[in-house]
């Protein structure tokens, strides 16, 4: 009995492996396919998108496939730049969520915000992904920076629903606070890092 138990533990697990190669290229189309569908999401007016890195400083239009932290400039019907997709993460409730959020540079601000991967609580924590009240938060979410452009003017935090008063605040979510903060707390780290290279470039 134990040998045949061990038998199928093996098969089982080659199974496993050979499945999750076997799909991995399907897998890999699929994330990608979903990630264009929501970066032209997250910039309002975008018609088409091309992949850019930072190289010695300079945002440099890359191949899709390049290695490395990229982001998506979102270009309107007339070439004219109106954004960028960036992707963040952090840990959330239950686990790390990545997030892809629309930048206007012009506005300085958070114009489109969308949960790429989340394993929060159905029902509560996965309210981020649905909840129309939190999703209006990025819209028009201010993240200005200050006068030598080398910092946010105004940490992005998130306060108890209702209570928000200032445009660089994100409205909470009751019942849903750990993970509704920590989309603010990703949004600050990661705009305060990118914030002032886009600003620069």
């Amino acid at each position: 009995m134990l040998m045949a138990m061990v038998g199928i533990g093996a098969f089982c697990a080659l199974l496993i492996v050979l499945i999750f190669e076997g799909t991995k290229e399907r897998r890999a189309f699929l994330k990608a396919e979903a990630l264009e569908k929501a970066i032209f999401q997250v910039i309002p007016n975008a018609k088409s998108m091309k992949p850019m890195q930072f190289i010695d400083g300079k945002l440099t239009v890359v191949d899709k496939d390049a290695k490395g932290e990229t982001l998506y400039a979102g270009y309107n019907e007339s070439n004219q730049l109106v954004g960028y997709a960036i992707e963040a993460s952090g840990q959330g409730y239950a686990d790390i969520i990545k997030i892809l959020y629309g930048y206007d540079p012009q506005k300085q601000a958070i114009v489109g915000f969308q949960v790429l991967e989340s394993k929060e609580t159905p029902g509560l924590g996965d309210k981020i992904e649905k909840e129309e009240a939190f999703l209006a938060n990025f819209i028009s979410l201010d993240v200005t920076l200050n006068t030598d452009k080398k910092a946010l003017a105004n940490e992005v935090v998130t306060v108890k629903q209702g209570e928000k008063t200032n445009p660089w605040e994100v409205d909470g979510i009751t019942g849903a606070t750990i993970s509704s903060r920590a989309i603010g707390d990703i949004i600050n780290s990661s705009m305060q890092e990118m914030g002032p290279k886009i600003g620069s470039k």
